[in-house]
């Protein structure tokens, strides 16, 4: 596996992702990672701890110029909580519970962030502005109404099916509303 080709795709990734819609300080990037999936395996039964590395330098390499917050999903053993830093939790309103994501309970990825971050804490719920889910890890359960898929150039790292998305405000009223379009060129 090469590990520097993984954490070049993963920055490409997250800068295109970013690229896509408006981006504000303070907005939360929801990542879900399957290191088993990108090294060919099963989700879960063959994580690693050196292509969480990678994929944690790639997108700790994107998200600071864009003052975005991450928020790394863990695995289904924790219910998909979620590794952020302690004032994105208070920013945010976020409950806190205690848990220390590790390789077999929570994800080589989560355990990864959770090592990278100042002030990490576990939360179990989150609204991201956007998400990258790396080996259908089913992180659509985090993003804001409505999630509205991206189409990178990539759709793949290693072996791992990739997939982008990002949220759009609702659009509500019907006929008669009139829709600003101020979010993104194409709100759908």
């Amino acid at each position: 596996m090469d590990l520097e080709l993984v954490r070049e795709n993963v920055s490409k990734a997250v800068e295109e992702l970013l690229a896509v819609a408006p981006v504000k300080p303070g907005q939360i990037l929801v990542v879900g990672c399957s290191t088993s999936e990108i090294a060919g395996g099963r989700i879960g039964k063959s994580s690693s701890m050196e292509i969480a590395d990678a994929v944690v330098k790639g997108i700790f390499n994107v998200i600071p110029e864009h003052e975005v917050s991450l928020a790394a999903q863990c695995c289904e053993h924790l219910n998909r909580a979620l590794v952020v830093e302690e004032e994105v939790a208070e920013r945010y309103n976020l409950e806190i519970v205690s848990v220390v994501p590790v390789m077999n309970a929570g994800g080589a990825f989560a355990a990864t962030v959770r090592e990278n971050m100042k002030n990490p804490v576990v939360v179990e719920h989150i609204k991201g502005h956007f998400g990258l889910d790396i080996g259908d890890t089913l992180i659509g359960m985090h993003i804001k109404h409505v999630a509205v898929p991206v189409r990178l150039t990539l759709n793949k790292i290693g072996q791992a099916h990739l997939t982008a998305a990002r949220y759009r405000p609702k659009l509500i009223g019907g006929a008669r509303a009139v829709i600003v379009e101020s979010f993104g060129k194409n709100p759908c």
